[in-house]
């Protein structure tokens, strides 16, 4: 359909763009951008279109909770326990482990405790839902589709002696192919990496070096092995702390305030020192 000023309109442009099929991916690509530099795809269409097909090539392995940092609960784990370890990573789904991590028995969805009526006579057996097993090669698109028809969001990874390897959720997923995700917490890409927060603190991206950090708050923290202020933390902990939680480090303070299953995103920074970091 052609307007009145004899322009096409936006569905013959669309119409016409699309007639030049695509041989390979690399050209499809091509064509996506195009199609974003004639206006005909916003900015976002674009880069998760793009996601859409770069996780047609990416495995399990690549995004997976790896399994040291897997949090798992015990098959004889008491109702206080369970609610206590729930409390404390605010996770939704949990694999639960019979004896070891190679052996999962089924997943525990933590909104189903809310249904337990009696502590006295929990039987955790019989609140777990089958798990899904899923090699760690297995392309995302395809780990996609499957949770789609399973109604499933967590599957457990198993490597090539069947033995467990880590765990992936649905959003692990979505996120590689929409992108990162970001909250209130986050603070833009080119600002500085620490950042007065309104409280008078000072919020401080995970990935600062552990040098900048020292140079910023007149600290002297560091172990010899990790180069940010996240991977100190995870060091520290031994495990991914949950949001809000608050780690102290030769009397520096760090509460968490954006976290995901794998990796420490923001902190706000507290302690003895923190009135020296610049403004």
């Amino acid at each position: 359909m052609t307007t009145s000023s004899g322009t096409p309109g936006f569905l013959e442009r669309l119409s016409s763009l699309l007639m030049r099929e695509p041989e390979d991916r690399e050209q499809l690509i091509k064509l996506l951008q195009s199609a974003h530099q004639r206006k005909l795809l916003d900015a976002d269409a674009l880069s998760i279109t793009e996601g859409a097909l770069a996780a047609s090539e990416v495995t399990v392995r690549e995004v997976m909770v790896p399994r040291p940092l897997m949090e798992v609960i015990d098959a004889k784990d008491s109702l206080e326990t369970i609610i206590a370890q729930v409390n404390r990573t605010a996770h939704s789904r949990f694999p639960v482990v019979e004896g070891n991590r190679d052996q999962v028995i089924g997943i525990l969805l933590a909104k189903d405790l809310l249904r337990v009526q009696r502590g006295d006579d929990f039987r955790l057996r019989d609140w777990v839902r089958p798990a899904i097993f899923v090699p760690e090669f297995k392309r995302l698109d395809g780990l996609l589709r499957e949770f789609r028809v399973s109604r499933n969001h967590m599957a457990v990874v198993i490597d090539e002696y069947a033995g467990v390897a880590g765990l992936i959720t649905i959003e692990d997923v979505l996120e590689q192919i929409v992108g990162e995700i970001e909250d209130e917490y986050d603070f833009a890409e080119e600002d500085d990496n620490i950042h007065l927060d309104q409280s008078g603190l000072y919020r401080v991206k995970a990935n600062t070096s552990v040098d900048d950090f020292n140079d910023a708050f007149g600290t002297s923290l560091g172990d010899g092995k990790s180069a940010t202020v996240g991977g100190l933390i995870l060091r520290q902990t031994g495990r991914v702390p949950a949001v809000n939680e608050t780690i102290a480090i030769d009397g520096t303070s760090f509460q968490v305030l954006r976290v995901d299953t794998r990796r420490i995103y923001t902190l706000l920074v507290s302690g003895p020192r923190h009135a020296d970091a610049p403004a």
